[in-house]
Protein backbone atom coordinates (compact mmCIF):
# COMPACT_ATOMS: atom_id res chain seq x y z
CA UNK A 1 0.00 0.00 0.00
CA UNK A 2 1.27 3.45 -0.91
CA UNK A 3 1.14 5.91 2.03
CA UNK A 4 2.70 9.34 1.51
CA UNK A 5 1.68 11.21 4.70
CA UNK A 6 2.06 10.31 8.37
CA UNK A 7 2.27 11.90 11.79
CA UNK A 8 4.41 10.42 14.53
CA UNK A 9 5.68 11.33 17.99
CA UNK A 10 9.39 10.67 18.57
CA UNK A 11 10.87 10.59 22.08
CA UNK A 12 14.57 10.62 22.86
CA UNK A 13 15.97 8.69 25.81
CA UNK A 14 16.07 9.91 29.41
CA UNK A 15 19.53 10.35 30.88
CA UNK A 16 20.46 7.76 33.49
CA UNK A 17 20.70 8.80 37.16
CA UNK A 18 24.03 9.30 38.86
CA UNK A 19 25.27 6.79 41.39
CA UNK A 20 25.66 7.34 45.14
CA UNK A 21 28.57 5.19 46.24
CA UNK A 22 31.63 5.24 48.50
CA UNK A 23 34.74 3.17 48.23
CA UNK A 24 34.94 0.32 50.69
CA UNK A 25 38.57 -0.36 51.51
CA UNK A 26 40.05 -2.16 54.48
CA UNK A 27 40.93 0.20 57.32
CA UNK A 28 39.39 3.16 55.38
CA UNK A 29 35.75 3.60 56.27
CA UNK A 30 34.04 5.82 53.73
CA UNK A 31 37.22 5.87 51.72
CA UNK A 32 35.82 8.47 49.36
CA UNK A 33 32.97 8.98 46.89
CA UNK A 34 33.16 6.86 43.73
CA UNK A 35 29.64 7.12 42.26
CA UNK A 36 29.79 7.43 38.47
CA UNK A 37 27.66 9.54 36.14
CA UNK A 38 24.57 8.17 34.45
CA UNK A 39 24.59 7.28 30.77
CA UNK A 40 23.24 9.64 28.14
CA UNK A 41 19.80 8.97 26.64
CA UNK A 42 19.60 7.78 23.05
CA UNK A 43 19.02 10.26 20.22
CA UNK A 44 16.22 9.90 17.65
CA UNK A 45 17.35 10.25 14.04
CA UNK A 46 15.36 10.16 10.80
CA UNK A 47 17.35 8.59 7.95
CA UNK A 48 16.51 8.31 4.26
CA UNK A 49 16.71 4.67 3.18
CA UNK A 50 16.63 3.76 -0.51
CA UNK A 51 14.95 0.46 0.39
CA UNK A 52 11.85 2.37 1.53
CA UNK A 53 9.32 3.83 -0.90
CA UNK A 54 6.28 4.48 1.30
CA UNK A 55 5.40 5.69 4.81
CA UNK A 56 3.19 2.68 5.50
CA UNK A 57 5.36 1.73 8.50
CA UNK A 58 3.77 4.61 10.41
CA UNK A 59 0.16 3.81 9.60
CA UNK A 60 -0.33 1.91 12.88
CA UNK A 61 2.72 3.10 14.83
CA UNK A 62 2.25 6.63 16.18
CA UNK A 63 4.94 6.83 18.86
CA UNK A 64 8.55 5.66 18.99
CA UNK A 65 11.07 6.13 21.79
CA UNK A 66 14.83 5.75 22.04
CA UNK A 67 16.50 3.82 24.83
CA UNK A 68 17.11 5.50 28.19
CA UNK A 69 20.59 5.85 29.64
CA UNK A 70 21.61 3.45 32.42
CA UNK A 71 22.38 4.35 36.00
CA UNK A 72 25.98 5.15 36.87
CA UNK A 73 27.97 2.58 38.81
CA UNK A 74 30.40 2.45 41.68
CA UNK A 75 34.15 2.75 41.16
CA UNK A 76 33.49 5.85 39.00
CA UNK A 77 31.81 3.77 36.27
CA UNK A 78 29.69 5.78 33.86
CA UNK A 79 26.36 4.21 32.97
CA UNK A 80 25.79 2.83 29.49
CA UNK A 81 24.36 5.34 27.03
CA UNK A 82 20.97 4.61 25.49
CA UNK A 83 20.98 3.19 21.97
CA UNK A 84 20.27 5.67 19.19
CA UNK A 85 16.90 5.14 17.50
CA UNK A 86 17.18 5.40 13.71
CA UNK A 87 13.78 5.77 12.03
CA UNK A 88 14.09 4.92 8.34
CA UNK A 89 11.96 6.78 5.80
CA UNK A 90 11.95 6.92 1.98
CA UNK A 91 14.23 9.40 0.21
CA UNK A 92 12.21 12.49 -0.64
CA UNK A 93 10.54 12.75 2.78
CA UNK A 94 9.82 16.21 4.17
CA UNK A 95 9.92 16.51 7.97
CA UNK A 96 7.62 19.22 9.34
CA UNK A 97 6.67 20.36 12.83
CA UNK A 98 3.19 18.94 13.41
CA UNK A 99 2.03 21.98 15.38
CA UNK A 100 3.34 24.84 13.23
CA UNK A 101 3.86 23.17 9.87
CA UNK A 102 7.40 24.57 9.72
CA UNK A 103 9.80 22.56 7.56
CA UNK A 104 12.49 20.99 9.73
CA UNK A 105 14.36 18.88 7.17
CA UNK A 106 14.23 17.66 3.59
CA UNK A 107 15.64 14.14 3.34
CA UNK A 108 16.03 14.38 -0.42
CA UNK A 109 18.84 11.87 -0.94
CA UNK A 110 19.54 8.31 0.21
CA UNK A 111 21.62 8.40 3.39
CA UNK A 112 20.45 11.87 4.45
CA UNK A 113 19.93 12.12 8.22
CA UNK A 114 18.17 14.52 10.57
CA UNK A 115 18.51 14.60 14.34
CA UNK A 116 14.93 14.99 15.55
CA UNK A 117 15.42 14.72 19.31
CA UNK A 118 18.65 14.73 21.32
CA UNK A 119 18.88 12.37 24.26
CA UNK A 120 18.98 13.72 27.79
CA UNK A 121 22.32 14.05 29.56
CA UNK A 122 23.15 11.57 32.30
CA UNK A 123 22.99 12.70 35.92
CA UNK A 124 26.16 13.27 37.90
CA UNK A 125 27.23 10.74 40.49
CA UNK A 126 28.33 11.82 43.94
CA UNK A 127 32.01 11.64 42.94
CA UNK A 128 31.42 14.70 40.77
CA UNK A 129 30.41 16.78 43.80
CA UNK A 130 33.50 16.09 45.91
CA UNK A 131 35.37 19.23 47.01
CA UNK A 132 38.10 20.06 49.48
CA UNK A 133 35.46 20.99 52.04
CA UNK A 134 32.94 18.28 51.21
CA UNK A 135 34.85 15.05 50.88
CA UNK A 136 31.87 12.75 51.32
CA UNK A 137 29.04 14.26 49.24
CA UNK A 138 25.73 12.43 49.10
CA UNK A 139 24.25 14.47 46.28
CA UNK A 140 23.48 12.97 42.86
CA UNK A 141 21.56 14.10 39.78
CA UNK A 142 18.56 12.13 38.53
CA UNK A 143 19.45 12.54 34.85
CA UNK A 144 17.88 14.87 32.33
CA UNK A 145 14.70 13.99 30.43
CA UNK A 146 14.73 13.42 26.71
CA UNK A 147 12.80 15.52 24.21
CA UNK A 148 9.39 14.66 22.77
CA UNK A 149 8.72 15.91 19.24
CA UNK A 150 5.68 15.30 17.06
CA UNK A 151 6.49 15.56 13.36
CA UNK A 152 4.50 15.32 10.17
CA UNK A 153 6.14 13.28 7.41
CA UNK A 154 5.26 14.01 3.80
CA UNK A 155 6.71 11.97 0.98
CA UNK A 156 7.46 13.56 -2.38
CA UNK A 157 8.76 10.88 -4.71
CA UNK A 158 12.23 11.30 -6.16
CA UNK A 159 12.15 10.68 -9.90
CA UNK A 160 13.90 12.04 -12.98
CA UNK A 161 10.81 12.05 -15.19
CA UNK A 162 7.24 12.75 -14.09
CA UNK A 163 4.60 11.29 -16.42
CA UNK A 164 1.41 13.36 -16.48
CA UNK A 165 -1.77 13.26 -18.52
CA UNK A 166 -5.48 12.64 -18.39
CA UNK A 167 -6.80 9.29 -17.10
CA UNK A 168 -6.58 6.49 -19.68
CA UNK A 169 -4.01 8.31 -21.80
CA UNK A 170 -1.80 5.21 -21.51
CA UNK A 171 0.65 6.35 -18.83
CA UNK A 172 0.65 3.01 -17.02
CA UNK A 173 1.01 1.08 -20.27
CA UNK A 174 3.96 3.30 -21.17
CA UNK A 175 5.76 2.78 -17.86
CA UNK A 176 5.17 -0.97 -18.16
CA UNK A 177 6.67 -0.90 -21.66
CA UNK A 178 9.88 0.94 -20.70
CA UNK A 179 10.60 -0.61 -17.30
CA UNK A 180 10.02 -3.66 -15.11
CA UNK A 181 7.11 -1.92 -13.41
CA UNK A 182 3.83 -3.85 -13.41
CA UNK A 183 1.32 -1.03 -13.13
CA UNK A 184 -2.36 -1.94 -13.34
CA UNK A 185 -3.95 -1.28 -16.74
CA UNK A 186 -7.71 -1.21 -17.35
CA UNK A 187 -10.26 0.62 -19.46
CA UNK A 188 -11.87 2.85 -16.83
CA UNK A 189 -10.98 6.19 -15.22
CA UNK A 190 -8.57 6.28 -12.29
CA UNK A 191 -7.19 2.80 -12.85
CA UNK A 192 -4.00 4.07 -11.20
CA UNK A 193 -4.67 5.16 -7.63
CA UNK A 194 -1.07 5.57 -6.48
CA UNK A 195 2.12 6.75 -8.20
CA UNK A 196 4.12 4.05 -9.95
CA UNK A 197 7.91 4.15 -10.20
CA UNK A 198 9.97 2.50 -12.92
CA UNK A 199 13.65 2.46 -13.82
CA UNK A 200 14.69 2.83 -17.46
CA UNK A 201 17.97 0.98 -18.06
CA UNK A 202 18.14 0.91 -21.86
CA UNK A 203 21.02 3.34 -22.03
CA UNK A 204 24.32 2.02 -20.69
CA UNK A 205 25.63 4.14 -17.86
CA UNK A 206 22.55 6.39 -17.73
CA UNK A 207 19.58 4.77 -16.01
CA UNK A 208 16.80 7.10 -14.95
CA UNK A 209 13.66 6.86 -12.84
CA UNK A 210 10.19 7.66 -14.14
CA UNK A 211 7.06 8.26 -12.04
CA UNK A 212 3.51 7.80 -13.34
CA UNK A 213 1.39 10.39 -11.51
CA UNK A 214 -2.32 9.50 -11.37
CA UNK A 215 -5.51 11.44 -10.99
CA UNK A 216 -5.03 14.55 -13.13
CA UNK A 217 -8.26 15.94 -14.49
CA UNK A 218 -9.58 19.44 -15.04
CA UNK A 219 -9.87 21.04 -11.61
CA UNK A 220 -7.17 18.82 -10.06
CA UNK A 221 -5.41 21.80 -8.45
CA UNK A 222 -8.66 22.56 -6.58
CA UNK A 223 -9.04 19.01 -5.27
CA UNK A 224 -10.99 17.28 -8.01
CA UNK A 225 -10.03 13.70 -8.83
CA UNK A 226 -6.80 12.59 -7.20
CA UNK A 227 -4.61 15.32 -8.64
CA UNK A 228 -4.24 17.65 -5.64
CA UNK A 229 -2.88 14.78 -3.56
CA UNK A 230 -0.38 13.59 -6.15
CA UNK A 231 0.71 16.74 -8.00
CA UNK A 232 3.28 17.25 -5.25
CA UNK A 233 5.08 14.11 -6.45
CA UNK A 234 6.08 15.74 -9.75
CA UNK A 235 7.54 18.80 -8.00
CA UNK A 236 10.88 17.02 -7.53
CA UNK A 237 11.15 15.64 -11.05
CA UNK A 238 13.64 17.09 -13.51
CA UNK A 239 11.56 16.64 -16.67
CA UNK A 240 7.85 16.22 -17.38
CA UNK A 241 6.52 13.80 -19.98
CA UNK A 242 3.00 14.70 -21.03
CA UNK A 243 1.16 11.68 -22.48
CA UNK A 244 -1.81 12.40 -24.76
CA UNK A 245 -4.39 10.02 -26.21
CA UNK A 246 -4.24 10.12 -30.02
CA UNK A 247 -7.74 8.61 -30.26
CA UNK A 248 -9.23 11.79 -28.80
CA UNK A 249 -10.57 14.26 -31.32
CA UNK A 250 -8.40 17.16 -30.11
CA UNK A 251 -5.32 16.03 -28.14
CA UNK A 252 -4.17 19.67 -28.07
CA UNK A 253 -7.18 20.51 -25.89
CA UNK A 254 -6.18 17.72 -23.49
CA UNK A 255 -2.65 19.16 -23.33
CA UNK A 256 -3.95 22.66 -22.55
CA UNK A 257 -6.26 21.26 -19.87
CA UNK A 258 -3.45 19.58 -17.93
CA UNK A 259 -1.06 22.50 -18.47
CA UNK A 260 -3.69 24.73 -16.88
CA UNK A 261 -3.73 22.51 -13.80
CA UNK A 262 0.07 22.46 -13.55
CA UNK A 263 0.21 26.25 -13.80
CA UNK A 264 -2.56 26.67 -11.21
CA UNK A 265 -0.84 24.32 -8.76
CA UNK A 266 2.07 26.75 -8.57
CA UNK A 267 5.62 26.11 -7.45
CA UNK A 268 8.14 25.04 -10.07
CA UNK A 269 5.86 22.76 -12.09
CA UNK A 270 5.05 25.30 -14.78
CA UNK A 271 8.72 25.96 -15.57
CA UNK A 272 9.93 22.36 -15.83
CA UNK A 273 11.16 21.18 -19.26
CA UNK A 274 8.55 19.05 -20.97
CA UNK A 275 8.24 16.52 -23.76
CA UNK A 276 4.91 15.49 -25.28
CA UNK A 277 4.04 11.94 -26.34
CA UNK A 278 1.07 11.27 -28.61
CA UNK A 279 0.18 7.75 -27.51
CA UNK A 280 -2.13 5.04 -28.97
CA UNK A 281 -1.06 5.71 -32.54
CA UNK A 282 -1.82 2.06 -33.26
CA UNK A 283 -5.51 2.98 -32.99
CA UNK A 284 -5.23 5.60 -35.73
CA UNK A 285 -5.60 4.50 -39.38
CA UNK A 286 -2.21 4.79 -41.19
CA UNK A 287 -3.51 7.41 -43.63
CA UNK A 288 -4.54 9.72 -40.73
CA UNK A 289 -1.46 9.42 -38.51
CA UNK A 290 0.63 12.07 -40.25
CA UNK A 291 -2.26 14.51 -40.30
CA UNK A 292 -2.99 13.89 -36.59
CA UNK A 293 0.63 14.45 -35.60
CA UNK A 294 1.00 17.56 -37.75
CA UNK A 295 -2.13 19.14 -36.28
CA UNK A 296 -0.85 18.65 -32.73
CA UNK A 297 2.62 19.94 -33.63
CA UNK A 298 1.11 23.12 -35.05
CA UNK A 299 -0.62 23.74 -31.74
CA UNK A 300 2.42 22.85 -29.63
CA UNK A 301 4.84 24.91 -31.75
CA UNK A 302 3.42 28.12 -30.27
CA UNK A 303 4.58 26.89 -26.87
CA UNK A 304 8.00 25.70 -28.03
CA UNK A 305 7.22 21.98 -27.91
CA UNK A 306 6.94 19.10 -30.34
CA UNK A 307 5.20 15.74 -29.97
CA UNK A 308 6.57 12.22 -30.34
CA UNK A 309 4.04 9.82 -31.88
CA UNK A 310 4.23 6.52 -30.01
CA UNK A 311 2.32 3.37 -29.17
CA UNK A 312 2.90 1.94 -25.70
CA UNK A 313 1.04 -1.18 -26.81
CA UNK A 314 3.30 -2.00 -29.79
CA UNK A 315 6.48 -0.11 -28.86
CA UNK A 316 6.31 2.11 -31.96
CA UNK A 317 8.33 5.31 -31.47
CA UNK A 318 9.14 4.53 -27.83
CA UNK A 319 12.93 4.29 -28.32
CA UNK A 320 13.06 7.70 -30.03
CA UNK A 321 11.13 9.23 -27.15
CA UNK A 322 13.40 7.64 -24.54
CA UNK A 323 16.49 8.92 -26.33
CA UNK A 324 15.03 12.43 -26.32
CA UNK A 325 14.24 12.11 -22.59
CA UNK A 326 17.79 10.94 -21.86
CA UNK A 327 19.27 13.89 -23.81
CA UNK A 328 17.04 16.37 -21.98
CA UNK A 329 17.88 14.86 -18.60
CA UNK A 330 21.63 14.99 -19.27
CA UNK A 331 21.33 18.60 -20.34
CA UNK A 332 19.48 19.74 -17.21
CA UNK A 333 21.42 17.56 -14.75
CA UNK A 334 24.67 19.04 -16.04
CA UNK A 335 23.60 22.52 -14.94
Amino acid sequence: MFVDEAEITLVSGHGGPGCLSFRREKFRPKGGPDGGNGGRGGDVVLAADSQKNTLIDFRQVHRLAAEDGRRGGSQDCTGKSGKELVVRVPPGTLVCDAATGALLADLNAPGARYLVARGGDGGRGNAAFATSTNRAPTRTDPGWPGAEVTVRLELKLLADVGIVGLPNAGKSSFINRISACKAKVADYPFTTLVPNLGVVERFAGFPFVVADVPGLIEGAHAGKGLGLRFLKHVERTTVLLHVLDASHEKPSADWRSIRKELDAFGGTLASKPELVALNKMDLIPPEKRTRKTAALNRSLKRHGRICFPISAATGEGVDDLLKALARLLKKHKAR
